[in-house]
Formats: structure tokens, sequence, C-alpha cells
């Protein structure tokens, strides 16, 4: 038996004998208890079981001192286009609440001490599991920030909280020269699957055999970006007809270059919908950056341009993000639909098939069209055409149906943050996330054909606890994988692995121009980050952050060698160019010293 006192785990065992003719353990319903006292004996010794906070009870009063407070937005040096961080409302006995106390329980104010008005939009977004998420994003940046929380006006937990500036907001065009600095203030993970893999296919990448044979093999066809990172400036090369989409890569580099100084680095990306790199690995590969992957091409994958997007325009032009999602999840899981549900176009036969089975069994699945566009000549078949659905009306249903368009369905990481239980069709297609995902845990699979959709549909019906799990654990994921922070940690992640893996060295090629910060001249900030400081000084901070960053002694970069030119040195270091190194080199800089 498994005993729970408190937060701790007394485990036993008790063991049953054989009595009589038959064993206790061989009546099924015995053995199925017996196996589960097992599960729960193992995981308990093992220390898997996690403690789940007591639930508060109906009718119970939040309390300003127990509630807690935490999250990112908390943080000054933490820079996103829109800041987050979490209330978790808790009653005086120290239980969580799991429901919603109401939307308006909680009042935040965010403020600067030496400004009479600050330029802050602040929104509590109620999760409606006890939890609220707050954002906000800034428009101006501040010395100092002091945020206000408060539950009839009572501070809450430790209100006011203070973020010691300067807390610079998004359009500040002033990077962290360290990327060790930043991922650490990010709490980025220290690895991602899916670009390990990715990358594992160029033991080396040659950006000046890349700048030739590119273009020669793709710019005729199909649509790309050369770009070229230097000196934390962004420059670009169109080819092809179709490039219009260049924007989203073209504001997310911008953006990533305002928060932190990107590594050197030359690559091209992909602005259509399929993936290129079409050769087998022991061939001759190019590396070519998509937004999404399969499984018989090699390209290097990044968050989606619709995710991309998102995360840059929260709280601006789009009204669909992954914090939004979160505060407009439907009705509770028990008042659901427990319909199957899908809205979209006609991008890929099993659509089509899709939608014939819910005119078969609209008792199971709810799903229609809301635009024909490749399959024209069908439309009096499977239409008629219905109109747009909210996608936060979505989760008035208990079960999501994501099956592939012309590639991946964008639309699955905000699937997976609705409190609805994701049914998601085998797939050859995939986004930079999906290996971390697991069925069963994360989504219902069902499949590519979805020959057992009416199977997992009234399985899911059966098991309703389980369903309700799996919904939960999904969310769980996207909250902790999907928001913001996690998107830039990714994007830094793959730029850095991917320099470090060049031979030559990255150029400003011809024909290419500069990505141009947009001018912030309404509200300039000044950054603390470019102090004047000697020459000397700054070859020193190149030298010391390349060695943290790489993990190295006695290595002179190029970035260090070009801080050291104005003066007269003399040092014993490894000359490091871009994969060449030769051992124990001596550089000797005679310039003379200029007036500084």
């Amino acid at each position: 038996m498994v005993i729970f006192t408190g937060l701790k785990f007394h485990c036993k065992i008790a063991v049953w004998k054989r009595q009589g003719t038959k064993a206790f353990s061989e009546e099924p319903s015995h053995r199925n208890m017996l196996r589960k006292l097992l599960s729960l004996f193992v995981l308990c010794c093992l220390g898997l079981l996690e403690h789940t906070p007591p639930v508060a009870s109906t009718g119970a009063v939040p309390s300003a001192t127990r509630t807690l407070v935490w999250g990112s937005g908390l943080e000054a040096n933490i820079v996103l286009p829109a800041r987050f961080f979490y209330i978790q409302t808790v009653d005086s006995s120290g239980r969580n609440f799991t429901s919603s106390p109401g939307e308006n329980t909680f009042e935040v104010k965010i403020v600067s001490p030496v400004e009479q008005f600050t330029r802050i939009w602040v929104q509590v977004l109620d999760r409606r599991d006890g939890s609220f998420l707050v954002r906000y994003r800034m428009y101006a940046s501040y010395t100092d920030l002091h945020v206000h929380i408060l539950l009839n006006d009572k501070h809450v937990a430790k209100s006011p909280f203070i973020l010691k500036g300067p807390v610079y907001h998004d359009g500040c065009d002033c990077p962290q020269p360290s990327g060790s600095v930043w991922k650490k203030d990010m709490q980025c993970p220290v690895s991602f699957p899916q670009i390990e893999q990715d990358l594992a296919l160029f033991p080396r990448v040659d950006p000046d055999r890349n700048a030739l044979e590119v273009p020669q093999r793709f710019g005729q066809r199909q649509s790309l970006c050369h770009y070229t990172i230097k000196d934390n400036k962004v420059y670009i090369k169109t080819l092809g007809e179709h490039v219009g989409f260049r924007i989203f890569m073209d504001a997310f580099l911008l953006s990533l270059t305002r928060k932190v100084r990107v590594p050197d680095l030359e690559f091209f990306v992909n602005l259509g919908d399929w993936p290129l790199e079409k050769r087998r690995p022991s061939e001759r590969l190019h590396p070519i950056f998509s937004w999404c992957g399969s499984n018989d091409t090699r390209d290097v994958v990044m968050p989606t341009y619709d995710l991309t997007e998102s995360v840059l325009e929260t709280m601006g032009r789009v009204s669909l993000d992954m914090m939004s999602v979160q505060a407009n999840t439907g009705p509770p899981w028990r008042e659901k639909n427990a319909t199957a549900f899908w809205r979209g176009r006609d991008s890929r036969k099993e659509r089509l098939e899709l939608v014939k089975l819910a005119r078969a069994h609209p008792d199971m699945v709810d799903a229609a069209f809301t635009n024909f566009f490749f399959f024209k000549h069908d439309e009096s078949l499977y239409g008629p055409l219905v109109k747009h659905v909210s996608f936060f009306d979505f989760f008035k249903y208990k079960y999501q149906i994501n099956i592939d368009g012309t590639v991946a369905a964008y639309r699955l990481p905000y699937l997976l943050a609705g409190d609805s239980v994701v049914l998601k069709q085998d797939s050859g297609y995939y986004e930079h996330f999906y290996s971390q995902l697991r069925p069963w845990e994360h989504y219902i699979p069902i499949r590519a054909d979805l020959a057992d959709l009416q199977e997992k549909i009234h399985w899911a019906r059966e098991q309703d606890e389980e369903a309700r799990k799996i919904a939960v654990a999904g969310q769980q994921f996207a909250r902790n994988h999907l928001m913001g922070d996690s998107i830039f940690c990714y994007y830094y992640k793959l730029f850095q692995e991917y320099a470090k893996l060049q031979v030559t060295e990255p150029k400003v090629r011809e024909g290419m121009e500069q990505v141009e910060q947009p001018n912030d001249d309404l509200f300039p900030c000044s950054c603390h980050r470019t102090p004047q400081v000697s020459i000397k000084t700054q070859a020193n901070l190149s030298i010391t952050a390349y060695r943290e960053e790489n993990g190295v002694r006695n290595v002179c970069t190029r970035d260090c060698i070009l801080a050291l030119i104005p003066l007269q040195s003399t040092l014993n270091c490894e000359m490091l160019t871009y994969g060449s190194i030769s051992n124990n080199a001596e550089l000797k800089i005679n310039t003379e010293i200029g007036a500084q």
C-alpha cells in the first residue's frame, strides 16, 4: 500500500498470499487493483510522484499574502515584445484555486517612480483555472519600474515588485554583448533536440560555397532570402519572385539583434511552404532554413512564421497568440460539446475525407470548409462553405482535430494551449517542437488516412478522465515550451550552433542590402551597454566573452583582433579563423594608437 502523509511518501507493499483454491491476485478485478497499487509503489519509491497542492474549497476567499506571483516579466533584463508573469490564487489556508475567482479579482499597475506617465499597456488574463497571466507591452524605456499587484487594495505577495533599470522596451536597440549572459537571463534550455538533429547532418558549413551553389540550385524556381549577420547588423539579398514573406524573418532578426549580439553568420531562408533539401545525407547537402520539416527532406527547421509573428505582435496587430488563447479556452471541460471539431480550407485530400466523414457521422464530427482553393471542382461534393469561426470558439468542443494542410498545420501550438484534447494526424511533416511531443501524453494520435478517427473519438468519450489528462498535459507543454521567451531562445541557439560550423568567414555579398532597424524617434532610448571605455577594455571584454561563450582559453577571435588594431600589442594566443587554427601563433599588431 502507498500511504501519503503531507509532502512525504511512505512506501509499503502488501503481499497477498494464496487463500483457499484461488489466489486473490487471480481475480480480474483484484489483478487490476494489484497492478495499480504496484505501479504507485514503484513510482513512489522512485520519487516520481508529484505532490499535488491542496485545492481551495467552494466559497473560499483569495488571500493577498498567500497568493503566488512569479515569472520573467518581473525581471528587468528579460526584454520581450510583450513581457508576462503569473498569479496563482491561493486562499488563507494555503489551498490553490482551481477555478476562476473572478476575472477582475486582481488589479495590476506598472509605474515608473520618476515619470508622471508610463507608456505601458497592461492586460490581466484570467486562465479560469485559478491562475492569471499578466502581460504588458512597453512603448518606452524606463530607469526603474514598480509592479503593483492588488487584491481589494491590498498588495499581493511581495508587491510592489521593483525592476531595477534600465528597463528597455522592445524597440530599444541595446543588445547584450554576451550571449551566455543573455541566455542565462532568459533561462534558455541548454539544448533543443530538433536543432541537434538538424545540424548533425552538417559537420561543416562553407558560406563561400553555399553563396555560389544555393542560388544556382534553388534560386530560379524557389523563393529564398540570403542573409548575412555581420557585426550584429542584418543584410539580405532575395532570390525568386514571391519574397513577400521576408517581412517575418526581417522583423524577427531585427528584434533579436536589438536584444543580444548574434554571432556572425550567413544562411539561406526558404520562404515557401515545402522544405527543399531532398538529397540523401550521403550526398552534398545545402543547409536551408525552413519553417517546416519533413521525413524525406533535410532542411534546418525554425519556428513557423505564424508563431514567430504572433510573438512579435502580441498585444499588437494579431489577436491570436499563445497568451490570448490561454484566456479564451471556452467553457469548463464538463460543459464542452463532446464532438470532434475542425474548420479550414481544402489544402489536402484527407481534409476532404474528414468533411465526408462529418456528414456521415454528425454526432461525432463537426467538420466543414471555410474556403475552396485546391479542389474547386469538388465544391459541390464537399460544400457548401460555412462562415469562419473565431478560433477561440473552437474550444467549445472537447476534441480538436489537427490535420495537415499543404504541410504541417501551423495551428497546433494554439490548439495545444487551449482546454481541449488534440487528435493529431500522423504526419511526415513536423514543426520545430514536434520531437518533444509524445502521443497519448500530449495528444491522441490518429492515422494519416483518418481510418481510426471514429475509434479514437469513441475512446475519448469512454475514457473522459484520461482524455482530460491528455488535454491538460498538452496545454502545459504549450505553456512551458511555446511562449515568446522560448521562441527567442530557440532562434538564438540555432544561430549560435550554426555559426560554430562555418569554416569560412560570413560576408556581406554583392547585391545585399542592409535591413535597417526601425526608427524609434518618438520614444528613443539610451543604451547603457555602450559606455565610453578604452579600446583595450573593449578588447578584453571581447576576449572574455568569446572564452565564456565557447569554453576555450588563449584564443584571439576576429572581433578582438579588430578591437586591438589601434593598439601596439603582442598577444600569445591561438589564431582562430572560422575553422582554421594555427597553434601557439604570435599575433603582432604595430599600428599606432589613435587619439582615444
